[in-house]
């Protein structure tokens, strides 16, 4: 039985709760990884497919990614099963029974992630109070339409460039995963001279060696449909965007699809992990002897959480991109070069600099975890 012992370590999980209720169908998990800096902030994803495994991956990422970003919170994480395109109210129902069955657990508050949007927050503050990533209108910054997240991805590729001797002006982009994160990430991207040529979602895949309209695909996407009903490129596969001809590759949807079968044939010289552990270890290691320069997930993508906690805090929009800029420009310096100088895979020097602030905070606490 899976019972989330297997997951113990030093570091945590605090709790692991499992909810459901099989009148209104819901089944999901939430995973509080550690507090010891603070109440955790993590993302509700709504997916098929979800498992309690990838929930504890996802909340350890987050326990790092906001360590190394200096925020005072800790890292915790919930999914649900369930298609994210079920009619809204049906989604509304179970999100609003998600959120009331976790009304006791002040440990964490609930933020956006795939599957889940402002709207859905703003269900889930109307029912607890606790969430993060509001829609302006009851006060948040929305996140996911401002583009937090790819905010952060194109200042990551600032530094990494530099560190690379990669150009960014004229560098040919692929994102796999266009939605919220990937579109935002191809538009900051292209502010710095990139070229989008590769552009995919789980429909599949849309390409063009001479660029591709991100107002137009961004469009499509608004309105419901694929990237592959798009006229101006050759569709394909959608898998076939990891291995793409580009400069940068931007995985930005589910976990592991950058793997040991495929990590041989990437072409990109530069990845801004949009999506939270999309390469498995084996793989980044195998980047990383081939040159590669693969920037990890609570390194890159940390902008969506920074800008969460900056509005729980009550920031401005403006003072929340001040904060994800300085914030990810400076970690990613810090983890290349450690690595660089200690001849470290890139992620070791990422979770050895989270893991020692996490460490220290534990010992200020009465006990390790609480």
């Amino acid at each position: 039985m899976d019972t989330g012992f297997e997951f113990c370590d030093e570091l945590g999980p605090a709790k692991i709760i499992h909810v459901h209720d099989p009148v209104i169908g819901l089944k999901a998990v939430l995973v509080v990884d550690n507090v010891a800096i603070g109440p955790s902030i993590g993302g509700l994803r709504m997916a098929p497919d979800v498992t309690t495994e990838e929930c504890f991956r996802l909340a350890r990422a987050m326990t790092l990614k906001n360590a190394a970003a200096g925020l005072k919170h800790g890292g915790g994480k919930s999914v649900m099963v369930g298609d994210p395109a079920m009619p809204k109210a049906d989604k509304e129902k179970l999100i609003r029974a998600m959120a009331y069955a976790l009304r006791s657990e002040d440990m964490y508050i609930f933020g956006p992630d795939m599957g889940t949007d402002e709207e859905c927050m703003a269900w889930v503050h109307d029912e607890i109070g606790r969430a993060v990533g509001l829609p302006r209108e009851i006060g948040g910054i929305p996140l996911d339409e401002l583009g937090a997240t790819g905010y952060g991805l194109a200042a990551a590729a600032d530094v990494a460039a530099d560190f690379g001797g990669l150009v960014l002006s004229g560098s040919r982009v692929a994102v796999q995963g266009f939605g919220s994160v990937g579109i935002h990430a191809a538009r900051f991207l292209k502010e710095r001279g990139c070229v989008l040529v590769a552009a995919a979602d789980s429909k599949g895949m849309v390409h063009h060696p001479d660029g591709l309209d991100i107002d137009a695909l961004a469009t499509l996407k608004a309105n419901g449909k694929s990237v592959v009903d798009f006229n101006g490129g050759k569709t394909a596969d959608r898998d076939g965007v990891i291995t793409v001809d580009c400069d940068v590759l931007v995985p930005a949807a589910r976990p592991d699809v950058i793997h040991e079968d495929n990590v041989d044939d990437v072409k990109a010289k530069l990845i801004l992990q949009g999506a939270n552990i999309p390469a498995t270890i084996g793989a980044e290691r195998r980047l990383q002897e081939r040159g590669v320069i693969n920037i990890p997930d609570f390194i890159a993508n940390a902008g969506g959480v920074i800008c969460a906690a900056m509005e729980y805090a009550g920031a401005s929009e403006t003072a929340a991109f001040e904060a994800i800029g300085e914030k990810i420009r400076a970690n990613t310096r810090e983890v290349l070069e450690t690595a660089r100088n200690r001849k470290l895979l890139i992620r070791e020097a990422a979770v050895a600099m989270a893991t020692e602030r996490v460490k220290k905070a534990m010992t200020f606490r009465r006990w390790a975890l609480f």
